[in-house]
């Protein structure tokens, strides 16, 4: 009995020391590899490039909101009844033509009434300027009705002008919107009729930091591109520059102009406006070529590892962004070679395989080769 338990608790501990010795081989096998791939295991593939320059455009980009050069709102300053229309929605109107007329008996009535009474004052002054030129009237009776007269000339233009207020006239040149009124209909004073652009010059007022004041000047060519034309940029020029800097964000006001001919910039879009400042060459790399985290950027600068080349991650500082490149203003030198793409497959300090290298990159552009 004594035996046969000595047989079985012998039988455990064997399998209990091969499991600890099978984790073990294990576990030191998995550290082993590790190693190897980390100090000249199987290096990775990637494309390579050698960093080089290209010309970058210093440009000043702002948003701002397209107006016409004219803009206005039609109303009435009286509640009154529309008699008549004299437009169409979309029609090109000149100034002074009439757009729309109110009623007004009220204000025929007053003028007639007002033509009467002068009619009559000037009658009166007549006579009694003939009788005071004769002697026979006091010369002070017949300048009481000559200030009679001037007074019903006065009355008569009153009259006139509150006729005026119930035809509306357009006030300068340019296209009406869309319009809802008809004759027959009451409005209220104040309620819009219809709106009046002046479009033939499209104007863009926008903010800039005063650290450009010294970039800018009237006459300054500008470029709009709206974010309702994609593809379209149009050319204008600064037309004015404020005489003030707002202290609360120490940006100074402008207004762009831009020729509108074929009527494609309407009143109201959104358009990025930009100054070009000057071309420059800078150290350039391509944009799938750097990892942003957060606002710190990095590259994988290709070097000497103890056993071959390795990728080491760089941090660089970036500038600006133009046409598929990122401009690099430090951490990185023309000469040195990247990784250009695949930067998810690497690591710091991953050792890199096959060899491949790109040319230098020529001035004007970096040139990269796959590997």
């Amino acid at each position: 009995m004594i035996r046969r338990h000595f047989f079985l608790v012998a039988a455990l501990i064997a399998v209990v020391l091969m499991l600890v010795v099978g984790g073990l081989k294990l576990a030191f096998g998995a550290k082993d590899a590790s190693q190897a791939g980390g100090a000249g295991g199987r290096a990775t593939s990637v494309s390579q490039m050698v960093v080089g320059e290209r010309p970058f455009t210093d440009r000043i980009e702002v948003l701002g909101v397209a107006k016409g050069r004219q803009s206005v709102t039609i109303t009435s300053n009286t509640p009154e009844l529309i008699t008549a229309v004299h437009f169409s929605d979309g029609e090109t109107v000149r100034k002074g033509q009439v757009l729309v007329e109110l009623k007004a008996d009220q204000e025929d009535a007053g003028v007639s009434e007002a033509r009467a009474r002068l009619a009559q004052a000037e009658r009166d002054y007549t006579r009694w300027k003939t009788l005071a030129d004769k002697g026979i009237a006091p010369r002070a009776t017949a300048e009481q009705y000559l200030s009679a007269l001037d007074v019903a000339r006065a009355s008569v233009g009153t009259a006139q002008a509150q006729k005026l207020d119930r035809v509306l006239r357009a006030p300068f040149s340019g296209r009406v919107g869309i319009s809802d009124v008809a004759p027959g209909m009451l409005i209220a004073a104040g309620t819009p009729i219809v709106s009046l652009d002046d479009a033939s010059v499209i104007r863009v007022d926008f903010s800039v930091p005063d650290r450009y004041l010294r970039t800018l000047r009237v006459g300054l060519p500008i470029a709009a591109r709206p974010d309702a034309l994609p593809g379209e940029t149009f050319q204008g020029k600064i037309a004015q520059i404020d005489t003030r800097i707002d202290p609360a964000t120490r940006a100074i006001k402008a207004r762009a102009e831009f020729p509108n001919a074929g009527a494609r910039l309407k009143p109201g879009m959104l358009v990025k406006v930009s100054i070009d400042q000057g071309v420059r060459d800078g150290v350039a790399v391509p944009e799938a070529a750097v990892q942003f985290e957060g606002t710190q950027a990095s590259v994988y600068r290709i070097a000497k590892g103890p056993k071959g080349m390795i990728a080491r991650r760089t941090e660089v500082d970036t500038g600006i962004s133009e046409g598929g490149f990122i401009e690099i203003r430090a951490g990185l030198k023309t000469g040195d070679k990247i990784v250009a793409d695949g930067l998810n497959r690497i690591q710091d300090g991953a050792p890199i395989g096959g060899g491949q290298g790109g040319k230098k990159g020529e001035k004007g552009g970096a040139d990269r080769k796959a590997g």
